[in-house]
């Protein structure tokens, strides 16, 4: 359904650090820079782009907004945390952990970037036997 997930950044050097070591945890490459600037990230048949806003006004973050990425297990989930707190993030809400949900258990681990947008690492966990 989705082709892309873009943010908006205020500073790219400081978005660029971040998202790095986000998809470094996760087996993927660094952005690369288009023409314009964007950051642009790669991975799994995903496309993430980092943008300074095109009208000029400053980045904000989306209130209630979550951009989530999918993780091969909890051991990917929690480096991701950790290379997203070492590159600048924030973390927020619960520590990482399983999660019960209505339609079964779900490993997340949540941050806040640099700029403010709000990120979730996640992992379905296998149904008990």
């Amino acid at each position: 359904m989705y082709s892309h997930m873009m943010v908006g950044s205020n500073d790219l050097d400081r978005s660029k650090t971040f998202y790095d070591a986000l998809f470094a945890s996760m087996g993927g490459r660094p952005g690369i820079q288009d023409d314009k600037g964007r950051l642009i990230y790669m991975h799994n048949g995903g496309l993430f782009l980092v943008t300074k806003p095109i009208d000029g006004e400053p980045a904000t973050h989306a209130n209630g907004g979550t951009i989530g990425f999918a993780m091969d297990g909890p051991e990917q989930a929690n480096a991701w945390h950790a290379a997203g707190l070492s590159a600048g993030g924030r973390a927020i809400e619960d520590p990482p952990g399983v999660r019960s949900a209505g339609f079964g258990d779900l490993y997340l681990a949540y941050l806040r970037d640099p700029d403010g947008n709000k990120l979730c690492a996640m992992h379905r966990m296998p149904k008990a036997a």
